[in-house]
């Protein structure tokens, strides 16, 4: 390596006094601080340049005076170049430092080498599964989880109500026996013009070709227990038709309650198992207020739908014409909400809709008497008042309560807690309060008719008539005894367990009628078409033996006129007692438990009678106690 010099440029005036300190203070000299400044400098680059190595990259050749010794560091260099006089930094720091002494300096960036591409991150996995969003309350909120949950809840609702019906057997009560036989000679008289053994339409409850006739086609092919699986059909359909429009009146916990609960009433219980048109018209009364409900945003007319089950319901049973203003009033304030004074209207197109067809179904069908006897002018009893409002309590007082609870209830609070959302879309006040009074109101209707006739016949099937329209309200009262967020479940099954324990006990004691078996077989042996009979509840014997007897031949134990033999006219018990004395029955059949009258009068007909013989006693027992059917036949 040869010696190096102090490069040319470093004894120019400009690099010793790059920025002009000698003109600033003067030819005369510098400042004391300023010279020594000046001299640690040119010491310290005349050092610099002495110890710098010689260019790196002069090419092969070249002369010792074409380059210029230069500093390089691994991140830069400076190079000195004779004939541009340029200083080339690559390194910022190097610049920073030398600039200052270097008057040819300048900077070039020198691009970073592109780093190494980073590895992709994966994508990620997505999730197995996610869950659905879960609405605040499912029980309020008709989700499809909620409708799927409620149907599935309904039917264990509905196999217990067809378990509770189902276990009730026996043979046929005398209203199933009459109501069966007659639809037999009904069918006759349509498919082949029989002359009917007697006006059925006189003094029935119910036109005798409606559910006389079903009840007779399904008999002829499946027996009693075939009709009585029918109306177990019906009840079963009026549960849901009850869950259903409840549902929509209110939601779905107040709907499972009201089924729950009018699922295991006593009335309930019994129709399910019960060959009567009870049943049938139960159903076409839910069907008609289902109808009215379903259709309360629709236009006016629409609610038409509910007008044919309506009037058809009191064609089954003329005792439903007792809830047919119910119906009526119902629409109106369904719709009042929607529609305002309008609502009025739809009120009087259901009307008029149901008394137009009612007016049609009279005009064909001819006088019916029975519509009067059994109905509007029936006979008064001597039943009091007390004992009918204490059995009607016994029979239905619980599901009352639960609805007199939910009314009050809604009137005060249109929903509860659990469901803040939608409290401005409630009904107003004085709509809830009608609604209210409207249904559980009807429940009353049948117990104040009946102790204005003085009669408790029939009234503990007459009872779930009014307890259907109020199920809806009790439903709800449940709903807000359990609380929000079932706060308190044991309150709910308590109220429920409670009316399915009285329903159970009720229904069993109410279903328990005469054992007809031993009677109806030791009677077909005796029986002909050419006898007189006289049976208490003769309907039976009648309907079992129809294939033996006709219906013309059996004489009730009711009322009766007689002509004795001795010319003499007789009615009531002396005609009975009279008749027995002149052997008019080829057979008397006799138990004392509906005609206690007749039975002391027959007694004393037989007395010392050379007429008749005692040929049967076949021993049974009912809720009541043990009875015995006696058989008497002529000698």
């Amino acid at each position: 390596m040869s010696d190096r010099t102090t490069p040319t440029w470093a004894d120019e005036p400009e690099v010793h006094d790059p920025y002009g300190y000698g003109q600033q203070y003067g030819d005369g000299g510098h400042a004391s601080a300023h010279q020594d400044r000046r001299q640690e400098q040119r010491e310290s680059l005349r050092q610099y340049a002495q110890q710098a190595p010689t260019h790196p990259q002069a090419p092969e050749g070249a002369q010792a005076g074409d380059y210029q010794p230069g500093y390089f560091t691994e991140t830069g260099s400076w190079r000195f170049d004779v004939q541009g006089r340029t200083s080339e930094y690559t390194d910022q720091q190097a610049y920073d430092t030398f600039a200052p002494f270097d008057p040819y300096a300048s900077y070039t960036a020198v691009e970073p080498e592109p780093a190494a591409p980073a590895a992709a991150e994966p994508e990620p996995r997505k999730p197995g599964y996610t869950l659905p969003p879960v609405a605040e309350s499912s029980w309020a909120v008709d989700t499809r989880r909620s409708k799927l949950l409620g149907r599935g809840v309904l039917l264990v609702i509905l196999l217990v109500q067809a378990g509770l019906s189902l276990r009730l057997t026996g043979t046929a009560f005398q209203d199933e026996a009459l109501y069966v036989a007659s639809g037999h000679y009904e069918l006759a008289n349509l498919l082949h013009g029989t002359k009917l053994p007697v006006d059925f339409a006189a003094y029935f409850s119910g036109h005798p070709k409606l559910y006389p006739v079903l009840a007779g086609a399904v008999d002829s092919y499946f027996g009693l227990a075939g009709v009585r699986v029918v109306s177990l059909l019906f009840m079963l359909g009026a549960t849901a038709l009850l869950y259903a429009l409840t549902r929509r009146l209110f939601n779905l916990r107040a709907a499972l309650g009201a089924a729950a609960l009018f699922s295991v009433l006593q009335s309930t219980i019994v129709l399910g198992n019960f060959a009567t048109y009870d049943a049938a018209a139960i159903f076409l009364l839910a069907l008609s207020a289902w109808a009215v409900v379903r259709t309360d945003r629709m236009k006016a007319f629409a609610v038409l739908l509910a007008a044919p089950p309506a009037a058809l319901a009191f064609g089954v049973k003329y005792a439903s014409g007792l809830y047919l203003p119910t119906l009526v009033v119902l629409a109106v304030i369904t719709a009042h909400r929607h529609r305002g004074i309008r609502a009025l209207g739809r009120g009087v197109v259901l009307g008029t809709g149901i008394a137009a067809l009612l007016g049609i179904g009279y005009y064909f069908s001819g006088p019916l008497g029975g519509i009067s006897s059994t109905t509007t002018d029936r006979a008064k009893g001597t039943d009091t008042a007390a004992t009918m409002l204490q059995h009607s309590a016994e029979w239905g007082g619980l599901v009352f309560l639960a609805a007199l609870g939910g009314t009050i209830a809604y009137v005060l609070r249109g929903r509860m807690g659990e469901m803040p959302w939608i409290e401005g879309e409630t009904p107003g006040r004085v709509r809830r309060a009608a609604l209210g009074l409207v249904l559980t109101g009807t429940a009353l209707l049948a117990p104040a008719y009946q102790i204005h006739l003085h009669t408790e016949i029939s009234l503990y099937k007459h009872v779930g008539f009014g307890l259907l329209f109020a199920a809806p309200l009790a439903g709800l009262g449940m709903a807000r005894l359990v609380g929000p967020h079932f706060r308190h479940p044991q309150l709910g099954i308590l109220l429920y367990v409670a009316t399915l324990v009285f329903g159970m006990v009720q229904a069993q004691r109410a279903y328990s009628f005469p054992d007809a078996t031993q009677m109806t077989a030791y009677l077909s042996t005796v029986v002909d078409r050419k006898g007189t009979y006289l049976a208490e509840e003769q309907e039976v014997p009648a309907y079992y033996l129809r294939d033996k007897t006709n219906w013309t031949q059996w004489q009730n134990t009711y009322f009766m006129d007689y002509r004795g033999k001795d010319g003499k006219q007789y009615t009531g018990p002396d005609a009975f007692r009279q008749a027995v004395r002149d052997g008019k029955f080829d057979a008397i059949v006799m138990h004392g438990d509906v005609s206690p009258g007749t039975y002391q009068a027959v007694k004393e007909g037989l007395k010392n009678n050379s007429h008749y013989r005692l040929a049967a006693v076949f021993p049974y027992t009912t809720s009541s106690g043990e009875h015995a059917y006696r058989i008497w036949v002529k000698r």
